[in-house]
């Protein structure tokens, strides 16, 4: 005898899972305004056309788009204007909507440097071989970024060290590959500032009266400008592979002068 059908297929109900459900029209309003965002029909700096006209554009309630609006606030997209010029107006983010909440999170997980600069070494070899397959344009690019350090190389520590930073960090952008520029922009603040706190620590050593021996800041100035210029050979010469095996040796020895001694340095104690 036939047992009676109980809804149940091969011993699973057949039934969608109880967290499936469709979206809400205030989700879909804000999907729609997404894409024209990212689309450009919408642009940095533009204002979202009046209130009553997106209602009978979209055919909904007032709180409907006000919730697609909020949406769209949370995410970075729009920012609510009040004053002489009120509306919802387009804001286009950067690579720091992202890299404040990474940084968050490697703080959190107790992330140390040598974490950090693990991915750095991960990340910007890759880019120097895409980077010498670019165009023209994206060569002479670089080689601006390299004349920004030149000409911090007789200024102070820090300076010098920010123009370094930028230096790794346009070498990513100018790949072209959009999402290593945005992993890259995810640690360059911690780059940044450890780069940083490592050269104000060797000017110090440096200038101290003790008589002890030390080497010359300047000189590890002048050799990591070289391995710049001989970066931007490769990549202008179109020699990815070179420019990919040139560059990770170079981090190889970079990373362990900057990071000597503070391997285990959470995170958190660069960022506060």
């Amino acid at each position: 005898m036939a047992e009676p059908d109980s809804g149940r297929r091969g011993g699973t109900l057949a039934m969608p899972p109880a967290d499936v459900r469709p979206p809400k029209m205030g989700e879909l309003v804000a999907r729609r305004l997404r894409r024209m965002i990212v689309d450009g029909e919408l642009k940095d700096g533009d204002f979202l056309p009046h209130e009553s006209t997106l209602l009978e554009h979209f055919g909904v309630s007032r709180p409907t788009l006000r919730e697609a609006v909020r949406v769209l606030e949370a995410e970075g997209l729009i920012e609510l204007r009040r004053g002489s010029r009120t509306g919802a107006r387009v804001t286009v983010p950067g690579p720091e909507v992202v890299a404040r909440p990474a940084a968050l999170q490697l703080q959190l997980g107790r992330a140390n440097l040598a974490d950090v600069y693990v991915a750095r070494s991960a990340i910007e070899p890759t880019a120097a071989r895409l980077l010498a397959l670019n165009s023209e344009a994206d060569h002479r690019g670089l080689e601006e970024s390299l004349e920004e350090v030149r000409a911090c190389l007789a200024d102070d520590a820090e300076r010098f060290a920010a123009a370094t930073a930028r230096f790794h960090l346009r070498l990513v952008e100018l790949s072209g590959n959009q999402t290593l520029a945005l992993m890259a922009g995810m640690v360059h603040e911690i780059i940044l500032r450890q780069t940083q706190s490592s050269v104000r620590t060797r000017e110090a050593e440096a200038s101290t009266a003790s008589g002890a021996a030390h080497d010359d800041p300047q000189v590890n100035y002048r050799r990591a400008v070289r391995a710049y210029e001989k970066l931007v050979q490769l990549v202008r010469a179109g020699k990815a592979d070179e420019a990919e095996r040139f560059w990770r040796r170079h981090l190889e020895v970079a990373d362990e002068l900057v990071l000597a001694g503070h391997q285990a340095t959470r995170v958190i104690d660069v960022l506060d």
